[in-house]
């Protein structure tokens, strides 16, 4: 399972699974020279989804346990979580130019689901959680520019009742207004996109590898063996 940390808060990302397909970022054209392999991004998604829960069930099935709703006694959930996300110190560990530190657990049926397609737990751990959160950064950095600030400072002062101090939750309609009034929306926009091209530009090293590694686990994904037993259970996120 992964977690994040910041100097001021910690965030726990509750489904690990759900990380293998979070990120919103396009990460350019192309595609893996299989004739199986879908040409879609979402088509590609759902095989990488499916591969990954066939393997982590026939690897579970090897430990004598099953993904299935049935409510479990404690001490069987804290086995099966513990042989599906890892257990003991996260060995994985990736900090984040927005301050958050990402952690995982390099044992468990998912990573060796993950190594199984991707060749290298490690490098697709580092390279997927930096281009997930690329958006994120590129936030971050838009947060410092001038322009930005003096917008937010219009927005605050708009929201903000006549002799009050300001709402932390200001109503979504005044909200709203306040946001095209004073030009937050539009210098977002602007930003946002010109800030995600230079961090785009600085994490290229991670979006050659995220490419590399998701091409060669679609590839994986297409040539895995018709499964042995039928694939029962729920789902990973």
């Amino acid at each position: 399972m992964f977690r994040t940390t910041t100097r001021t808060r910690c965030l726990l990302l509750t489904a690990a699974a759900a990380l293998l397909l979070s990120g919103c970022t396009a990460v350019g054209p192309g595609a893996p020279a299989h004739p199986a392999v879908p040409s879609g991004k979402a088509a590609q998604d759902a095989l990488l989804k499916a591969a990954e829960h066939r393997l982590v069930v026939d690897c579970l099935s090897g430990r004598g346990l099953s993904l299935t709703s049935r409510p479990r006694a404690p001490d069987k959930e804290r086995e099966l979580q513990s042989a599906l996300f890892g257990a003991g110190p996260r060995e994985l560990s990736v900090t984040l130019a927005t301050g958050a530190t990402v952690t995982a657990h390099e044992d468990g049926c998912l990573a060796g689901a993950r190594q199984r397609l991707y060749g290298d737990q490690r490098r697709w751990f580092r390279a997927q959680v930096v281009v997930d959160n690329l958006r994120a950064e590129a936030q971050a950095r838009m947060r410092d520019d001038p322009a930005h600030r003096a917008a937010l400072a219009r927005w605050t002062r708009c929201v903000t009742p006549p002799g009050s101090p300001r709402p932390d939750r200001p109503d979504p309609a005044v909200a709203t207004r306040c946001s095209r009034e004073s030009g937050l929306d539009e210098v977002r926009e602007r930003l946002e996109a010109a800030e995600l091209a230079a961090v785009r530009a600085l994490r290229r090293d991670e979006l050659t590898t995220y490419r590399q590694l998701r091409d060669r686990a679609l590839r994986q994904a297409v040539e895995l063996p018709a499964p042995t037993h039928p694939q029962k259970g729920t789902t990973l996120s």
